[in-house]
């Protein structure tokens, strides 16, 4: 019996340490698989703070082709020539070339209804008077993901024909913001060659674009926590700039909390641009000059100064002056005086060896009340607070 028992225990201490080994296998597997993934995202944090890195050349700073988005406001007959006026005495001494006034969004058929826009005509009156040099494009826009249906070819025949009827209106050119758009999607593609046919070659078209995969197969772990492309690749984005004259990327939003890396997410956003986009194109790298990303570390993150360093060191880099580039200023009514001073300073007429820290953690203090919430009470509107593209979907204001 003793013996019988021994033999049983003997098969059994056998059996635990075969089911151990087993057991231990996968957990070295995830082990090395962790230690590799954290590797990994150690040295890409490595690579973004080294971007951020250098002196940038005298001659990297505004050409004259910098852009700004500007709120509804301007266009349902909230502000008037008062405004206006007011905006162009600053707007006199900066670089901007391109102002993109939000007049949608679009219906979720792809209509667009003139009692969106009812003082567009007085507004373009006003601005040719007191700022005739700056190009007036509208915005135009509405979320892609359980929204507007581009894959329609209804809906997009009413999306351009809603688009022509402003340029008929007397605006300078259409541009679209549409979000989220998936990396090699045809439809977008679509819509802006059928734009560039209905308001002609003598308009502006230009697209607010995603950000580009700054490494082959980054997209796709984003895609799986987001539901949605956050990048696209270069060839995609090679596309797109084919079909426009600018390409305004949203380099905001990065998700990054230090500035040093918000400066090195912007140093190669721009690499890739200058890399993929042809000369006779103009880029423009988006500079968040608005103050509730949600969370405190994203707002102190992401600046007007940091975008605008992060801009000349990729244009160092690059190695010659590229006239077709600039920053493009994200909005105007959420800009505080530090944005134009930060955009003035850093980028107009920036001055050799300042401090990049100026503007970033210690001087920023950013509510967080959330985007949507920002762009709600701009259209005076209810809002909610949200995580962009979905805020885009929930206020006019911004789409």
């Amino acid at each position: 019996m003793i013996a019988r028992t021994a033999t049983v225990f003997s098969e059994l201490s056998g059996w635990a340490r075969r089911v151990a080994r087993r057991l231990r296998r996968p957990a070295r597997v995830l082990a090395v698989v962790s230690a590799v993934v954290l590797l990994i995202a150690v040295a890409a944090v490595a690579a973004l703070r080294l971007q951020f890195t250098g002196t940038p050349a005298a001659w990297a700073k505004t050409t004259g082709h910098d852009a700004l988005w500007l709120g509804h406001a301007w266009v349902d007959g909230r502000r008037t020539e008062a405004d206006v006026a007011a905006l162009a005495v600053r707007l006199r001494a900066t670089g901007i070339r391109d102002v993109y006034v939000h007049s949608g969004p679009f219906e979720w058929d792809g209509r667009l209804p003139p009692s969106k826009y009812p003082n567009a005509g007085n507004f373009l009156k006003w601005w040719r008077e007191h700022l005739p040099g700056v190009r007036v494009s509208a915005w135009l826009g509405q979320v892609v993901k359980n929204g507007l249906d581009l894959g329609d070819p209804a809906a997009r025949r009413r999306v351009v024909a809603g688009a022509a009827g402003l340029a008929r209106l007397g605006f300078d050119g259409v541009h679209y913001d549409f979000e989220p758009v998936g990396d090699g999607d045809r439809n977008l593609l679509e819509v802006l060659r059928a734009t560039r046919a209905a308001i002609g070659p003598g308009r502006v078209l230009s697209v607010a674009t995603h950000q580009i995969e700054p490494l082959a197969g980054v997209r796709h772990p984003f895609r799986l926590v987001l539901g949605h492309d956050k990048y696209w690749t270069p060839g995609y984005f090679r596309q797109v700039a084919a079909l426009t004259d600018q390409v305004a990327i949203m380099t905001y939003d990065s998700f990054l909390p230090l500035a040093g890396l918000y400066g090195g997410h912007v140093v190669r956003q721009a690499a890739l641009a200058l890399e993929h986009v042809p000369a006779e194109k103009t880029i423009l790298i988006g500079a968040p000059a608005y103050h509730d990303h949600g969370w405190h570390r994203l707002d102190a993150a992401e600046s007007v100064a940091v975008a605008a360093e992060g801009a000349r060191l990729a244009l160092t880099r690059h190695g010659r002056p590229r006239e077709r580039f600039g920053l493009a200023l994200y909005v105007d009514f959420a800009a505080t005086e530090q944005d134009w001073r930060e955009y003035q300073e850093g980028w107009v007429a920036p001055r050799q060896g300042a401090s990049r820290e100026g503007g970033t953690e210690g001087a920023r203090s950013r509510s967080g009340a959330g985007r949507v919430a920002l762009h709600c009470r701009e259209r005076g509107t209810p809002g909610r607070p949200s995580r962009p593209p979905a805020a885009k979907a929930l206020c006019p204001a911004l789409i």
